[in-house]
């Protein structure tokens, strides 16, 4: 794995965790013409994009015929040139999935989505990458590989649910507290939603923050210290 990287593997998958939407490039199924739409996007524990879209959508219809699909998130800067915002284009195949936890994932996410994931015209959508293009800025331009971008998560998928499940009955406080002193909202409600390699989902109702690790986690231990760390670091 390439660690000189100007725009790291780690920095690109985390502009994905971080993003809500996304614009996703597919080929027409009636003349093979790219097609790009608005979309809202989610991660995976891994780090691969997740959809929710439904079969009326020209996108879906043409996943159907041809699932290679690009799959772009920028973080545009608030004044000057637009091009200087880091952003990066995931390439690969969608898969149709019906997996609870992908569900769950994307939800923890976009909870308003909760109104209509069940329609039947609706289903979710999970990207295998095979490479990835990220820009940060004169200079900062990688072409990233799959396995490098998205390293195996190890336990991470098995032990997210039980994880998610400890801290919200036994660390509430704990919780609030990271709102609150580490991401800047108000306390009280707080809840987490998902937990990956990178970070955590919290939700309260409809409004969600992204609480970013300072290092990936692949190990339950490894998860518990952290959590334990930061829940010192916010002590009263």
């Amino acid at each position: 794995m390439n660690e000189r990287r100007s725009f790291s593997a780690g920095e690109a998958r985390n502009l994905l965790r971080r993003a809500r939407t996304a614009t996703l490039a597919t080929l027409n199924a009636d003349d093979g013409i790219p097609y790009a739409s608005l979309v809202n996007v989610a991660t995976d524990v891994q780090g691969m994009p997740l959809l929710l879209i439904s079969t009326l959508a020209w996108h879906t219809r043409n996943l159907v015929a041809d699932p290679r699909a690009s799959l772009m998130v920028a973080e545009v800067p608030a004044s000057g040139d637009a091009l200087t915002g880091p952003r990066v284009s995931v390439m690969g195949r969608f898969v149709k999935s019906d997996e609870a936890a992908l569900r769950r994932r994307y939800l923890a996410r976009h909870p308003a989505a909760e109104l209509y994931a069940g329609f039947a015209d609706f289903a979710f959508w999970r990207m295998v990458p095979e490479r990835a293009h990220a820009v940060a800025g004169f200079g900062r331009i990688e072409t990233i590989p799959a396995d490098e971008m998205f390293p195996s998560a190890d336990e991470m998928p098995a032990l997210e649910e039980g994880a998610i499940a400890h801290m919200n009955e036994d660390h509430e406080d704990a919780i609030q507290r990271y709102a609150s002193r580490l991401l800047g909202a108000s306390p009280g409600g707080w809840k987490i939603a998902g937990i990956d390699t990178d970070g955590a989902d919290l939700r309260r109702g409809e409004e969600v923050l992204r609480l970013p690790f300072s290092t990936p986690v692949y190990k339950a231990g490894t998860l518990r210290k952290l959590l334990a760390d930061l829940g010192r670091q916010t002590g009263t």
